[in-house]
């Protein structure tokens, strides 16, 4: 498991699908990205603020790997980086295989802790029509595949900007594949 580099951040302030790039953003400990609609201790995504908004955020932070853009162009979409939704792109880690609780040092400062995979959701096709289909697959055993991201909790707080480092520190004990959260 390689360690890999932020390509970009990402951050919104008003609930959009899509984020506008940043120069930088903020992490804050226990409450995700500085000034975006979904930073704080309990849930934020309003499928889940209609549920119960009483629930711990285990989505404050929401992580894409590059080679996911690459992977749908090939498929005739395009696809940039914050389009999804993302607050972090990134380059060169295997987000989908990480195990849940590996936490992701971005930058000097800032620690992530995994929680699980994002849940792609019916907005992908109204971003692109089609798009949906790419970004949930199947296994060889018809098991659903969600290839959208990851999601965290902020562990430690820091800037973070394109160009940093990002270091693995895979958790004790034996891997825990990631499931939706």
């Amino acid at each position: 498991m390689g360690d890999g580099t932020v390509t970009t951040v990402s951050s919104n302030g008003v609930y959009s699908f899509t984020k506008p790039n940043r120069e930088a953003i903020t992490l804050l400990a226990g409450l995700g990205v500085e000034g975006d609609v979904h930073a704080g201790v309990t849930v934020k995504h309003r499928s889940r603020v209609a549920q119960d908004p009483t629930l711990p955020n285990l989505r404050q932070i929401h992580l894409i790997h590059a080679e996911l853009f690459e992977e749908v162009a090939a498929a005739g979409f395009e696809v940039a980086p914050g389009d999804l939704g993302e607050n972090v792109t990134t380059r060169g880690v295997d987000l989908l295989a990480l195990s849940t609780g590996t936490r992701l040092h971005l930058g000097a400062e800032a620690v992530v802790e995994v929680t699980g995979l994002r849940n792609p959701c019916a907005q992908i096709d109204g971003f692109r029509h089609g798009l949906l289909k790419e970004v949930v697959g199947r296994d060889e055993n018809g098991g659903i595949v969600r290839k959208a991201g990851i999601m965290g909790i902020v562990l430690t707080g820091g800037e973070v900007r394109p160009g940093d480092p990002i270091r693995i520190e895979a958790p004790a004990g034996p891997h825990r594949p990631l499931e939706r959260v």
